[in-house]
């Protein structure tokens, strides 16, 4: 007896694949892809919130830990091993990753296609802004590594600019979810979290971390242009000092007293 012949998918109505660590050559470049976001990046990730965090203590504790990161040995070496080549790698895979998917919300809205839009998105939202906060900070202007008292004013007036302020709250919004998704694709993909039940219950605990680095680092942007710390000096060792000299001495202002 014959049977129907089921017609086959059309290819344009294609969801997300099913999770999977990568085929043929790809396997050690998604494995690679998908460490990286978690060492070194996500770990100088919370390094950078917890020290921006300094902000909301106000410029001299901001200032200070710029002062402490920027004394470390081999900074140089540091930031380039572990920073910017890791994320340059991580950000370009991820671009080639995004333009080789195969999402279709319209068709297939089902949470993991979302998920999957998401995190492209995110990624590539977060990869502009940390490109822009790095240039504008590491490079251009004043050099924080030489004046780290200068750091608060700095920020604060990149800040200033409504524009530019809106578009670090989007950034740190896209980089605490990009990397907490991170986790959880990390978990899946290398036996971490095995079966569905584990996989919905680590789900809450990352959507908890990327709520927590979001209100961080929405917290001390907020600090640089709150009331708190308007008109911070350009240079707080400059301003230390100046108060120092006009302020009279104890010995003066004993000897003007006995006249």
């Amino acid at each position: 007896m014959a049977t129907a012949a089921h017609p086959a998918p059309s290819t344009s109505q294609r969801g997300v694949k099913p999770l999977r660590a990568g085929q043929g050559h790809s396997f050690l470049l998604r494995k690679l892809h998908s460490l990286s976001g978690i060492i070194p990046i996500g770990a100088f990730l919370i390094e950078h919130f917890l020290s921006n965090a300094e902000a909301i203590k106000g410029p001299a504790a901001y200032a200070a830990q710029v002062k402490f990161l920027n004394s470390l040995p081999w900074v140089p070496f540091l930031e380039w091993t572990f920073i910017f080549l890791p994320i340059l790698y991580h950000a370009l895979y991820g671009l080639y990753i995004w333009s080789r998917g195969q999402s279709n919300t319209v068709v297939y809205p089902w949470a993991g296609n979302w998920l999957y839009t998401a995190q492209r998105w995110t990624g590539g939202i977060a990869f502009v802004y940390i490109a822009q906060h790095v240039y504008t900070m590491r490079f251009a202007g004043v050099r924080l590594a030489d004046h780290p008292a200068a750091s608060f004013a700095k920020v604060q007036h990149e800040l200033s600019n409504p524009w530019m302020f809106a578009f670090y709250i989007l950034g740190i919004i896209a980089v605490s979810w990009h990397f907490s998704y991170g986790i959880w694709l990390f978990a899946a993909k290398w036996g971490i979290t095995p079966g569905t039940r584990a996989r919905k219950r680590f789900g809450y605990v990352t959507t908890a971390l990327a709520v927590v680095l979001m209100a961080i680092g929405i917290a001390s942007a907020v600090a640089f242009v709150g009331p708190w710390y308007r008109n911070a000096p350009a240079d707080l060792t400059t301003t230390q000092q100046s108060m120092n000299s006009a302020a009279p001495s104890a010995a003066t202002t004993a000897a003007a007293a006995a006249k």
